[in-house]
């Protein structure tokens, strides 16, 4: 193979290894880094988290609800409550019984009704409990759309590490460019120089013109300025993917690694469209997202049904004239029980629950159109990916193939430059259509790269 070929393919290896690098990263650790750091990523999985709460609170609602509630009373223009025989004691001496018993009843009544009145200080404590026996198939629909809304979260969680990985894969390749393209810019100056080194001497001695010289000079200048600049691009490359990555901007930062090359035989990637259909993550998310919205019509609907509720509770009640006072809870005077099942059943609600019905349709069919679309995207994608790495290939071959063929004018053009058989011009034309052949090819390797990538993106395999 030719020494330039071979060079191009070493090249980014070559100058990517750290000699004393303050840090250093292969592709792989690049990668792990970005999927620990990324802020896309931690947001994902805290709705995933979100979304497993709401599922247990949606199991949560198929249990009884048990509550505890306390309150102490102050009533005020009320007076002492008080158990008396003001009525008994009006009666002398001569009495019958049955107007002393009739005293007694008085008295009682008259208790009675101060007790209505009220005490100054009363309390209540009461546990109440209740179980939703129907209502209305919210409970066990609620629980599938929140199952089906955390697939969703936990598809957007694979989709969101995907895109990570996709952008870290293309940073890290553009970065890998630059470094051999610099490479390939100080290996096009250092023949250069020897150029300019021979034409100064023959200028000295009398056997080149200052034209000459100044043509040799101006193409140096040229290549110098090229080379500052994509160092200053890889500067920004650099600190692109450190960005990618959760890092902060290091100059020291350095990486190891190089472009696939696709002679090394990579696999091809499954394009059968059923099986692209399983992997590709957003037509999972959609997929669920129609179940959530069918069930959501249920949702709705159900305001047409019954809601069936059982419960019941205990209340200790007890009021006292003064602050400090209090009866002990007796089952039978001061503790009430009850327990209840309750039936409730909208009749009418101004049409808003055939309107949510309606409302709620239209989501579902928005939804049901989006992932057609998706799928008919998706094989579009797809067919543009493969052609773009069929192109890509291709190019591979041809640009390789203008390496080869610039390397080979120049040495022959250089050799008859030396032996004053070529034009100087001719020469300076063929060293640089030799960088430019260089670059193209290293250019072409970088978007079979990404072609492949992209590739991987569209069949689901990334």
């Amino acid at each position: 193979m030719n020494r330039t070929v071979k060079l191009l393919i070493l090249s980014s290896a070559i100058l990517a290894m750290p000699a004393f690098a303050k840090s250093a990263y292969t592709r792989d650790d690049a990668v792990r880094i970005a999927l620990e750091n990324s802020p896309d990523i931690k947001s994902a999985e805290q709705d995933l988290a979100s979304a497993e709460s709401q599922v247990t609170s949606a199991y949560g609602s198929a249990l009884p609800t048990v509550d505890l509630s306390a309150t102490y009373t102050r009533t005020f223009g009320v007076g002492d409550v008080k158990k008396n025989s003001a009525i008994s004691d009006m009666l002398d001496d001569a009495a019958t019984k049955n107007e002393e018993m009739l005293a007694g009843v008085f008295d009682n009544y008259n208790y009675a009704m101060a007790k209505m009145g009220g005490y100054r200080w009363g309390t209540q404590i009461g546990i109440t409990a209740t179980q939703v026996l129907y209502a209305q198939g919210k409970v066990s629909t609620g629980t599938e759309i929140a199952k089906s809304y955390r697939r969703v979260s936990e598809l957007s969680l694979e989709t969101a590490k995907q895109d990570v990985r996709y952008n870290v894969e293309v940073a890290f390749d553009e970065l890998i460019y630059l470094d051999s393209a610099i490479v390939i810019l100080q290996s096009t100056i250092d023949q250069l120089q020897e150029n300019l080194d021979y034409v100064t001497q023959a200028v000295q001695s009398g056997l080149a013109t200052e034209l000459d010289l100044i043509r040799v000079q101006i193409s140096m200048d040229e290549l110098q300025t090229n080379l500052q600049k994509t160092q200053k691009n890889r500067i920004i490359a650099r600190n692109s993917l450190l960005n990618t990555m959760g890092l902060p901007w290091d100059a020291e930062a350095e990486f190891n690694g190089d472009l696939r090359d696709p002679k090394n035989g990579y696999a091809a990637p499954d394009t059968v469209m059923e099986n692209v259909r399983k992997r590709r993550k957003e037509l999972a998310q959609l997929d669920e997202s129609v179940k959530m919205y069918e069930n959501n019509i249920d949702i709705e609907a159900g305001d047409y049904k019954p809601t069936l509720v059982l419960g019941g509770s205990i209340t200790y009640q007890d009021g006292n004239n003064d602050f400090f006072k209090w009866s002990a809870p007796d089952w039978d005077d001061n503790i009430s029980k009850r327990i209840y099942l309750n039936f409730s059943m909208n009749l009418f609600n101004g049409m808003k629950t055939r309107e949510a019905v309606v409302q709620a349709k239209t989501t579902l069919r928005k939804t049901q159109i989006q992932r057609e679309n998706a799928d008919r995207g998706i094989q579009l994608e797809m067919e543009s990916a493969k052609n773009t790495l069929e192109d890509a290939e291709n190019q591979i071959e041809i640009q390789q193939r203008r390496v080869e063929l610039a390397q080979k004018n120049l040495d022959m053009t250089e050799a008859a430059y030396k032996a004053g058989r070529e034009t100087q011009l001719n020469f300076l034309d063929a060293n640089m259509s030799l960088k430019n052949a260089r670059l193209d090819y290293l250019s072409a390797i970088v978007d079979w790269n990404k072609a492949y990538n992209a590739m991987l993106k569209a069949t689901g395999e990334y």
